[in-house]
């Protein structure tokens, strides 16, 4: 830091906030820290009485805060996120150029957190978001930052962005309820409605809806019809407990699907059933609760279907911690603790 004449400050970055008062009229900084001064700002700086300014002394080792902060942004985000327009007291904003789901390298992102003078805030990981959301902040903490501590960043966390933000593609679904009391009429079908109502928040087209009893072979064959017909995803629904007549996972098993998990760490939802036809059609079997709770694990794992993003074994695992829901009155899914 060096005290100049103001009239030679064209160019420099100021190191403080430098308050202007007019009486009746303001009281407020009028050039914030790390301004950079420009020509026509030296007749107002001088009318404040700023004959001198304390600058920046830009001995080449250092970056200036904004500089650092471009530096942290390249660090972070790939083709389908957009960025604040500029950057500002060492601040960039992230913002999803998309609807899709939002993946963090929470481990790296951590890495570089923990190095100081520098940090990443993001929304959590695996999180469904729309065009526009906010996705994270960046922000160098000094004025001015070492060279050697932003390439200990970079080197830190490699070349691939720490944050990533996954499109969702158009799937073209088939629904399969099960259950004999369905298919003869003695009960109305609530799985088709709702499950219905979660597909239309993503770029769904649906190929139809079988009825095919619990019968396992009748069940395995509607799988294999949907398939035929170039279903994207196929959702079966009920006959998913333990009981002796709920078929449903016997009858994907022996469609050849991969089974991924037979039970899920989340409550509503512990019945839940992930797998993969051979052709890496994803195939999920739904727990009665998708009928009446207004979010359970089907609204976890579809983001990462939609996203054609593969669900894993470990995936689910991680789900157990704010795996359960409390149903509030006031749901604000995704927006709470439920799945994160």
């Amino acid at each position: 830091m060096k005290l100049i004449p103001t009239t030679e400050a064209v160019g420099h970055v100021l190191c403080h906030d430098l308050t202007q008062i007019i009486p009746g009229v303001i009281k407020d900084a009028r050039f914030r820290k790390g301004h950079i001064v420009q020509k026509e700002d030296i007749p107002v700086l001088l009318s404040m009485g700023k004959e001198h300014l304390y600058v920046w002394e830009n001995d080449g080792s250092k970056y200036h805060e904004d500089e650092a902060a471009e530096i942290l942004y390249s660090l972070c985000a790939n083709e389908h996120i957009t960025r604040s327009k500029e950057t500002k007291e060492g601040k960039v904003e992230l913002f999803a150029g998309c609807d899709g789901l939002f993946r963090v390298d929470v481990e790296r992102v951590c890495r570089l957190n923990s190095l100081g003078e520098m940090m990443i805030a993001t929304r959590q990981n695996n999180f469904p978001v729309h065009a526009g959301d906010k996705l994270a902040g960046t922000r160098v903490i000094p004025l001015v930052i070492e060279k050697t501590k932003m390439e200990t960043a970079k080197e830190a966390v490699g070349s691939e962005p720490l944050l990533k933000l996954i499109p969702y593609v158009h799937k073209k679904v088939g629904i399969i309820t099960t259950g004999e009391e369905v298919k003869k009429g003695i009960i109305q079908d609530a799985f088709g409605p709702a499950v219905r109502k979660k597909l239309a928040e993503f770029d769904t087209e649906i190929l139809g809806q079988i009825f095919p009893g619990d019968n396992k072979e009748a069940i395995c064959q509607a799988i294999q019809d949907f398939l035929a017909q170039g279903a994207d995803f196929i959702v079966c629904t009920g006959g998913m407990s333990v009981d002796p007549d709920d078929n449903t996972p016997g009858a994907i098993r022996m469609s050849g699907a991969h089974i991924v998990s037979y039970g899920a760490p989340v409550l509503p939802g512990a019945m839940f059933l992930m797998a993969y036809a051979e052709s890496g059609v994803p195939i999920v079997g739904l727990p009665g609760c998708v009928m009446y709770a207004k979010r359970t694990i089907f609204d976890l794992v579809l983001p990462y279907i939609m996203a054609d993003e593969p669900v894993k074994p470990e995936d689910l695992s991680r789900l157990g911690v704010g795996g359960l829901c409390l149903g509030c009155d006031v749901c604000v899914f995704p927006n709470c603790g439920f799945g994160r």
